[in-house]
């Protein structure tokens, strides 16, 4: 599996910048994801406040969507998606090894992703509950992102159930 892994793309692509204690952060899990597969980001400029939220969410999600690249398998955070564990993460992360596709993880900005974003999404991942900033939404996603990693890897780095 280790050849197979090299090979993915992923891409995450996030409505607006990360703040730098944030950006500190994802970027330490983007230099361990680096060892497992190439990982690059997408910002997407923050549509102007002075619309409403469906108008936002519409020109943010069209700007995302028009540069997905073909044939990716998108992944759309969005609250009422799926809870998936750590472990389901990485049964999922394991399944679209082998399609050899780009993998593309869409976060939208603080009024969420939009429905353009999130209509060619082939899956629909939640977070959970829980509201959080977008910015720290994108930093755990790139944790978990790691953490899948690492247990399809067999790697002591994830300790809760489900690891292999």
């Amino acid at each position: 599996m280790a050849a197979l892994s090299f090979l993915m793309e992923i891409t995450l692509f996030a409505v607006g910048k990360l703040r730098p204690f944030y950006r500190e952060a994802c970027d330490e899990y983007i230099k361990r994801i680096q060892r497992y597969a190439r990982l690059s980001e997408r910002e997407i400029k923050e549509s102007s406040r002075t619309g409403s939220v469906a108008e936002t969410n519409l020109d943010e999600g069209r700007r995302m969507r028009d540069k997905f690249p073909p044939r990716a398998i998108i992944i759309g955070l969005t609250r009422p998606g799926s809870a998936w564990s750590s472990a389901e993460l990485a049964e999922h992360m394991g399944r679209w090894l082998t399609e050899s596709k780009p993998l593309v993880f869409a976060i939208g900005g603080s009024t969420g992703l939009g429905e353009a974003a999130l209509a060619p999404a082939r899956f629909q991942w939640s977070l959970g509950p829980l509201t959080l900033p977008h910015e720290l939404a994108r930093v755990v996603v790139c944790e978990q992102i790691y953490r899948a990693f690492t247990i399809l890897k067999g790697e002591p780095y994830h300790k809760g159930k489900g690891t292999r």
